[in-house]
């Protein structure tokens, strides 16, 4: 027996065009001598569709869809994933279909409602295995979490299955690949089934699916892996009761596995909402030069329209080598002054500044001006502003709101600042693009500022970035406590200092666009702090 896994890049909500898709991968499948075919979870109509769930309309297109494939589908077992109405209830379900006739349907055992997950608002529990037969062989369903425990594999087995077909969209994280292996040799091991996990790819506004789906023998081996954010048909072999060993792609280290995912991300969202291409405000930083060279790799440097803004406070050495990048990637650039703007503002200001010291007003109203003039650009060309901001900025508030923060997807929200250091690099290095070292070394060797004062550093007013960071990932990403981190040896200072920034900077993270997830806790769908708040631990 030969079973597709179809890693797949849906578009939520099209589900004209992912029926022609799943139509397209069936044929492929077909064509290769494939007898099942199996896509990834909820299929039909993306992931996560949301409360698309709860319009009737939206229901009853699905089920009309579903019986295109009944209908018109012919010399292939297809397994496929959408939502399931009956009567008030509404079911994450899979239906396995051949030559006009529905061998049976799943319905989603155990339904996550943490992270970034929320189907306990839309679907009812399933509490059935399913087990057809195919060849001779029992074939058992199952979908995304139903393989984190235990009973629904566990079902199946007591059904006789011998081979478990899994539907997922597992969004990527951090070394979440070695995690789902894991988790599904678990499975292997109790019950002695070989297991096939199929994966959803692409990118739906801040979550990424990164495929790699996989394939593990009855002794718990890897013996197939589809590439990672990639679409791709993985063909595997069920000889003598066991999945044999089929094309395996390398696995991505951490650097390139974020990359990709930032990438992805990004292409995704401009192609799949209709954008021309980009704006971003290049400034000679880091931080800038990162988003340029995703933006360029994810959607082509004719797309991507980079706009230097420099003011009395702009180092020459900025503007070199946002020139010097420019030159090696190839995209529109600009450069427009912002000094007689501001000296305009401040001009209109005068009398309710008057008496007043200069503080950080002045400095955020630079970052203001620099906002309105992308967003001009914006509403004029329909280019989407990319903001450039990264995640250790967007903890401790160091992000100016209708400034640096204006724009509509934030490529680094994910991303600390030591993170950034070590993509750059990465990105610099890499073959895995046509272009290397794309970002002037001195952008990546110089100290970090944000240049809205004389000789300003990061570091002037914040803890060293090694230390931000590691504060950063024990308290938003692992949820560790205040008492814990400095047990682990941070300063107790720094410690406090950072949580109360995160704390009251609540307010401008609520009003951040969203932005690619890369970690198992990004400020997004899986970080829902109240913003009025007097907990602090």
């Amino acid at each position: 027996m030969k079973i597709a896994l179809a890693q797949i890049n849906p578009v939520v909500g099209d589900l004209a065009g992912n029926t022609a898709l799943i139509f397209a991968a069936a044929e492929q499948a077909r064509v290769a001598g494939a007898d099942i075919i199996v896509t990834p979870e909820l299929a039909l109509t993306g992931y996560p569709p949301e409360d698309l769930l709860l319009r009737p309309s939206f229901l009853a297109e699905c089920k009309k869809k579903l019986g295109e494939f009944i209908d018109r589908l012919d010399g292939i077992t297809l397994v496929v994933g959408h939502p399931h109405a009956a009567g008030d209830e509404v079911f994450n379900a899979a239906t396995v279909i051949r030559d006009g006739n529905v061998l049976g349907r799943y319905e989603k055992m155990l339904l996550p409602n943490d992270a970034v997950f929320d189907e306990v608002r839309y679907f009812t529990p399933g509490f059935a295995p399913l087990v057809f037969e195919q060849g001779g062989t029992k074939v058992g369903v199952a979908i995304c979490e139903d393989i984190w425990d235990t009973e629904p594999a566990a079902a199946a087995a007591d059904e006789g299955a011998e081979l478990l077909l899994v539907l997922n969209a597992s969004p990527f994280h951090r070394a979440k690949e070695a995690t789902r292996q894991q988790v599904v040799r678990e499975r292997v091991e109790e019950t002695g089934m070989a297991i096939a996990y199929c994966n959803l790819v692409g990118g739906q506004d801040e979550l990424v699916f990164d495929g790699q789906s996989f394939a593990l023998n009855r002794a718990g081996d890897v013996v197939a892996q589809a590439a990672g954010f990639a679409s791709e048909q993985l063909l595997l072999d069920y000889v003598a009761g066991d999945l044999q060993a089929a094309s395996r792609a390398d696995d991505l280290a951490d650097e390139e596995a974020v990359y990709r995912a930032l990438v992805l991300g990004v292409r995704d969202y401009i192609g799949k909402n209709g954008f021309p291409g980009v704006l971003l405000g290049l400034s000679g930083g880091i931080d800038s030069a990162l988003t340029l060279a995703i933006a360029c790799d994810a959607l082509g440097a004719d797309k991507v329209h980079a706009v230097m803004m420099p003011s009395r406070y702009t180092a020459d050495i900025s503007v070199d080598d946002s020139r010097e990048m420019i030159a090696r990637l190839g995209c529109k650039y600009s450069e427009i002054e912002i000094w007689p703007m501001y000296e305009a503002f401040m001009a209109g200001l005068a009398d309710e500044f008057a008496g007043r010291d200069m503080d950080t007003t002045e400095e955020n109203l630079q970052s203001r001006i620099r906002g309105t003039l992308l967003m001009a650009l914006s509403n004029k060309s329909g280019k989407l502003v990319l903001t450039t901001g990264n995640k250790s900025e967007m903890t401790t508030g160091y992000a100016t709101l209708y400034g640096d923060m204006a724009g509509g997807f934030a490529v680094l929200k994910d991303v600390a600042k030591t993170l950034v250091y070590r993509l750059s690099t990465w990105r610099n290095r890499t073959s895995a693009y046509p272009q290397a070292s794309v970002i002037p070394e001195r952008i990546i060797t110089r100290p970090p500022s944000a240049e809205l004062r004389p000789d300003q550093k990061d570091q002037d007013s914040l803890p060293d970035y090694a230390v931000l960071d590691a504060i950063l990932a024990l308290y938003v990403e692992e949820n560790r406590s205040i008492a814990d981190i400095i047990k682990a040896g941070y300063p107790e200072a720094d410690v406090n200092r950072v949580v109360r920034l995160l704390k009251i900077n609540e307010y401008k993270r609520r009003q951040a666009p969203v932005g690619p997830r890369v970690t198992q806790r990004a400020f997004g769908k899986d970080w829902r702090m109240p913003i009025t708040s007097r907990y602090l631990a």
